[in-house]
């Protein structure tokens, strides 16, 4: 039990000890005053049951309402305790504490005055006098009692004001935990995207190239050498040079990112959207701009990673039919849309997360914020769900033509080592040899070349 709920506890158990002491001391009082024994403890007893009711009638359902109609039959009964005896006016204190706790302070001040007024005309109808000292006693009674119960809920208030407080601390520490995890992996993922991309280009810039250029020197001089067993040492040469270049290739494959192996974030995308078609039936479209530049590997699998988490909420919270994911070149930014045409939600800023909902929505948005971009949410209810992902282009992507130089330039200077060693063992080749060379080194160095050798090409 939480220190709140123990001073309720407590407190609760002080209030029903001092509705019995008062209400037994009043009517012995009442008695020893001259009042009926049968009537005295007749109205103590209606008293007390009608407060037992209450109590445990409050304790279960709650209802404030309930309480305070309660209370005001209560006080009616305590007015019918006074018709018996002028001593039962100490029961007032008890009324006066619950007032201050039920009532609003304006609705508890009318109250105790009202119930004040009684414990004055009381002694004034019984004895025909009323002590000042009585007057005093159960004004600063009043006033006191009013006083500690409104203290009572304003230290209740601020107990759950501190709960709740601690709660979202606790929430929010949570959150940043996952978020730290989301983070960290995420980075990691980047990071091993970078380097597989990193090695596969340096093989296939280094020992790639290398390779090729043997095949082809081994091919040449094959052709042009009159000796026949050079000849065959040489075609050896080129097939054991062919079978490494497509040992080097699968290689280069294994290298590449998993998500994005077939070469696009796009390849990927599609497929995401093919198994939700498969699986739920909602029907997926993707819409590309005809001017999007090669993103980095970074920044691919920024967008690949929200395509999922998106898609993933479209799966299990949209109820929608179809959903469209687009991505676009915006005047130097790359934005993705992913937008459907289920539920949608009310409020995103104050959504609620249920015991098995994850935090799609905020890793999302921090992952966008990490590479300097943004994270926008226009939730319709009834009319949808759309998110929009923006990145920057200039500090994150780099164009095609950048993309490819590298690769091209290698290709060029393996063509100009190849050439160079061509025309160290003799004459020049003939121009069916060099066209063949061209074209085998332009596959090498460039796989959107028209003259792509999928067989044996690094």
């Amino acid at each position: 039990m939480s220190s709140r709920g123990w001073t309720v506890r407590t407190m609760e158990i002080g209030q029903h000890i001092m509705a019995l002491v008062l209400t037994g001391i009043s009517c012995l009082r009442a008695v020893s005053q001259g009042a009926p024994l049968v009537a005295a403890i007749a109205v103590s007893v209606v008293f007390l049951a009608w407060y037992a009711l209450g109590a445990i009638r409050a304790a279960r359902s709650g209802a404030l309402v309930l309480a305070k109609w309660w209370l005001i039959v209560l006080a009616a009964a305590w007015l019918c305790t006074l018709l018996v005896s002028a001593e039962f006016i100490w029961v007032a204190f008890l009324l006066w504490l619950l007032a201050g706790h039920l009532f609003s302070l304006r609705i508890a001040v009318v109250f105790t005055a009202f119930t004040y007024i009684a414990t004055v005309v009381a002694p004034l109808a019984h004895y025909g006098s009323v002590q000042t000292a009585s007057i005093i006693g159960s004004l600063i009674g009043a006033v006191f009692a009013l006083g500690l119960s409104r203290g009572y809920i304003e230290l209740l208030r601020e107990g759950r004001r501190r709960e709740e407080l601690l709660s979202s601390l606790e929430l929010a520490h949570r959150n940043l935990l996952d978020l730290q995890d989301e983070l960290a992996l995420t980075q990691r993922h980047a990071g091993e995207i970078q380097e597989r991309t990193r090695v596969s280009r340096d093989i296939h810039d280094t020992i790639a190239q290398s390779i090729s250029s043997i095949r082809l020197i081994a091919h040449a001089e094959a052709e042009r050498t009159p000796d026949a067993h050079a000849g065959q040492v040489l075609a050896q040469v080129e097939d054991l040079a062919a079978q490494s270049s497509r040992d080097v290739r699968r290689i280069i494959a294994a290298l590449a990112p998993a998500e994005l192996e077939d070469g696009a974030l796009t390849a990927a995308i599609r497929r995401l959207l093919a198994r939700l078609e498969e699986e739920t039936s909602i029907r997926g479209r993707l819409d590309l701009d005809e001017s999007l530049p090669t993103l980095s590997a970074e920044v691919e699998a920024a967008l690949l990673r929200t395509a999922q988490s998106a898609l993933a909420n479209v799966r299990q919270h949209s109820q929608a039919n179809r959903v469209m994911v687009s991505l676009m070149d915006l005047d130097g930014s790359i934005r993705m849309d992913i937008v459907d045409d289920g539920v949608g939600m009310a409020d995103p800023d104050r959504r609620t997360r249920g015991s098995e909902s994850g935090f799609g929505l905020d890793f999302i948005g921090s992952r966008m914020r990490e590479l300097g971009g943004e994270l926008v949410i226009e939730p319709g209810p009834g009319s949808g769900f759309a998110i929009s992902a923006t990145l920057p282009s200039q500090s994150q992507l780099r164009t095609r033509g950048e993309g490819l130089s590298g690769l091209g330039a290698a290709a060029e200077g393996t063509d100009a080592d190849t050439t160079g060693r061509l025309g160290e063992g003799g004459s020049t080749p003939a121009d069916g040899t060099d066209a063949d060379t061209a074209g085998r080194l332009g596959e090498s160095g460039n796989h959107t070349s028209a003259n792509t050798d999928t067989g044996e090409n690094a």
